[in-house]
């Protein structure tokens, strides 16, 4: 069987894709059928999975942007897109619906969905998590994060932003850009690692392929490589009501009075608190336009002598305010900002 094999409008043609690597016939085939013809979707089968649509068949413009995509785990074996695509459907349209298949024909337990907007995505999250999909069965929904970025370590402290993503984009394709943070101690180096970042989810797993530890070295020495743990997206609404900034790039001397009194400037008293921790710190607003002002005023700014990368800061805890993480390590963690 080809690599790729698409699913037409034909009960012959369903069958023989199925039966292409040696798989079993299905008893599903004319709903499959129907469901093609009814939806107007096209299905295609290759590398393990079933894809259905993507895109919609009248579909234009590029694909839905990150968030819109979910993870579905729990599916009976024995289930497929005639049954699971109507229920999935009831969250909104989807634009892409991938079944992963074993080779004897049954499914792997898991799928993707694709929607065509982030808040499809999120009603299914919300209505479909220990959804009961068959009596005594409930399947398991979540965010699906598509990562496209990897986490590069013992990486020449004296190596440029400039000089890695050089050397990155000769030995890996699809490099977009690489994020390099300078030392705490020493700001005129980096902290002996980077993130690359990639044009898709593809081909970073195509570089971490090339670049995994004890087969590829950089600069005369084994790096080491890992998937970057990605930031959890947080929704609109919430970070709507977020008044914390984060500040990133601070010299380990610089103190929380400083901070206080450098973001105070444009309005005094508009800082409640500040909570520093090595080389960043979480800034706590009265109010969120005093926040967003002060995020426009001071980021790219220099304090002490360093310049400063100043963002929102993104709510972790179930509060939605309390908790804040910090952004760029290459295992996420949270710090508590009080």
């Amino acid at each position: 069987m080809p690599v790729s094999q698409s699913f037409k409008a034909t009960n012959e043609e369903i069958s023989t894709a199925m039966q292409g690597n040696g798989q079993p016939d299905t008893p599903n085939e004319a709903a499959l059928l129907a469901l093609m013809e009814k939806t107007g979707y096209s299905m295609v089968q290759e590398n393990g999975q079933r894809k259905f649509g993507g895109p919609p068949p009248d579909w234009e413009g590029p694909p839905p942007p990150r968030g819109c995509e979910i993870f579905v785990g729990k599916i009976p074996r024995d289930m497929y897109e005639d049954e699971l695509v109507p229920v999935f459907e009831r969250a909104g349209r989807i634009y892409e619906f991938r079944l992963m298949m074993e080779f004897s024909g049954e499914n792997r337990g898991y799928a993707f969905v694709m929607y065509t907007t982030k808040e499809a995505a999120q009603r299914a999250i919300h209505f479909l998590d220990n959804f009961e999909i068959r009596p005594g069965k409930f399947i398991g929904v979540c965010v699906s994060l598509d990562n496209c970025r990897l986490f590069i370590g013992s990486v020449p402290k004296e190596k440029t932003k400039e000089e890695i993503l050089e050397e990155m984009r000769k030995v890996t394709e699809g490099v977009v850009d690489v994020i390099v943070y300078p030392s705490a101690a020493d700001k005129s180096k980096n902290r002996g690692f980077a993130f690359v970042e990639y044009e898709s989810h593809k081909a970073a797993a195509m570089g971490r392929r090339k670049l995994i530890p004890g087969t590829f070295q950089l600069w005369g020495h084994t790096i080491q490589v890992d998937w970057a743990e990605p930031e959890k997206d947080v929704d609109d609404e919430t970070m709507q009501r977020v008044r914390v900034l984060y500040v990133r790039n601070l010299m380990i001397s610089t103190s929380e009075e400083t901070i206080r009194s450098e973001f105070s400037k444009f309005r005094p008293g508009a800082v409640e608190r500040v909570k520093k921790l090595t080389d960043y710190a979480f800034v706590h607003f009265h109010n969120r336009e005093d926040a967003i002002a002060a995020l426009h005023a001071m980021n790219r700014k220099a304090i002490d002598g360093s310049v400063i990368e100043v963002t929102l800061a993104k709510p972790v805890g179930k509060d939605g305010g309390r908790k804040f993480s910090q952004r760029g390590q290459a295992s996420q963690h949270t710090s508590q900002a009080q």
